[in-house]
Formats: structure tokens, sequence, C-alpha cells
């Protein structure tokens, strides 16, 4: 099977997961002003791959994925727990768990595999989105450098595509955006590859604020 086509269909907007419901509190740092062009979205994107949640998505992602190509469900089962303890806010675990248990849904009824089987018998609990994803991807016999690249390029697409329609950049330039944050993507990809979960950690404080600040946001358009 190529590489890049379940991936493509797994990470692309269609796919049942809610993605689209989503900003991960980018809606309160545009409310707040934090957020106000490219520039700062910009900075804001580049923070959370180098530094912050995408960094530990892709951690998690790698070691997940590993853990199922080898077997372990004991580790598979710590990862799963310790990806939804990482959530530091209410909308937080409700944005990786309510979109990893959707696609878990999804890809038994369509993409099924014994991997997403053993997941859900390591652990029954709610699944973090990069976890699910990191099942189906081990389980389908999908590159981890692939599959991590994908995973990081799909979040960022979706909170450009979140800033668009909160209005802090227009198409174009978001666009502008993806592309200029794909070698930081990579970059982050090949560094998570080999990680374990002793690399875990995260230095983006006002991302976190913000997704605590919008669980009391007057009015919102994202449930994140």
């Amino acid at each position: 099977m190529t590489a890049h086509l379940p991936l493509m269909v797994w990470l692309s907007p269609s796919f049942p997961v809610g993605a689209f419901a989503y900003s991960h509190g980018l809606e309160w740092a545009f409310e707040s002003g934090d957020l106000h062009d490219a520039a700062t979205l910009g900075d804001w994107l580049e923070a959370l791959v180098t530094q912050g949640s995408l960094r530990n998505d892709l951690v998690l992602f790698s070691c997940a994925a590993r853990a199922v190509t080898a077997e372990d469900d004991a580790t598979l089962a710590e990862i799963a727990e310790l990806a939804l303890a990482l959530a530091n806010s209410a909308e937080r675990r409700l944005e990786t768990a309510t979109q990893g248990n959707a696609f878990v849904t999804a890809v038994r009824a369509a993409w099924p595999c014994a991997a997403i089987e053993r997941l859900r018998s390591a652990w029954s609990g709610d699944v973090a989105y990069p976890v699910a994803v990191a099942a189906a991807s081990a389980g389908h016999g999908l590159p981890l450098a692939a599959s991590l690249e994908a995973y990081g390029l799909a979040f960022v697409a979706n909170l450009v595509s979140a800033s668009v329609r909160l209005g802090i950049v227009g198409q174009t330039d978001g666009q502008k955006l993806t592309a200029a944050l794909v070698p930081a993507i990579r970059n982050a990809a090949r560094a998570a590859e080999a990680a374990t979960l002793d690399d875990l950690g995260a230095c983006t404080l006002r991302s976190d604020i913000a997704s605590l600040r919008h669980e009391t946001q007057y009015s919102r358009l994202f449930r994140s």
C-alpha cells in the first residue's frame, strides 16, 4: 500500500473526527489581541511545532507506533493514559479525546486492522488523537517518518483553517504560513522518530493559558 494514500484520507478535513470544531485556544488568543496578523500567527504556530503541544503529540505518536509494532500492550496502555494526562485543560482533553475516539470508530469500520483492536484491548478508556492515529498507522504498516510528518502537517493546516475562519489571516496568507512551517514540521517529526517518553516537555505557556481562558470565553465559534 502506498504510504501517503491512507494518511491523506485519515488526516483530511473530510475524515469524521470533527477537527474543524477546535481552535486549540487560538480563538481566545485572537480575542485577547495576541494574534492579529500573519506574523503573530506564524510565531504562535511555530512555537507549537517546535516547543509545544504538537512536539509532544509527535513524541507520543512515535512511542505508541513503536509499542504497537512490538506488540507491547503494557507500554501502549501507559502511553494512552499519559497522553490524556498531559492534556492541561478540560478543552485540550476534550479536543484530543473526542477526535481520538472518533478516529478509532471510523478506522474500525472502514480501515480495520489488528493494531486498533490491540489498542482497545490494552486500553479501554478514551483514546488521545495521536495515539489513535499512531496505532492505525503502525497497524497498516505505514512508515513512521511519513506518518509523523503527515500528522504534523494536518495539525498545522487545521489551525490555519481555524485562523482563516476567525479572520486572523486570509486564505492566501494562511497557505503561505502552512508552506513556511513545513521545514519545522519535518524537523520535529525527525526528532520524534527516535524519541522516548523521557523527551516529552513543552514551554508554550501562553498557548496553555489560552486554552484555559477559552473555557469561559463569552462568545465562541470553536469547542476549544
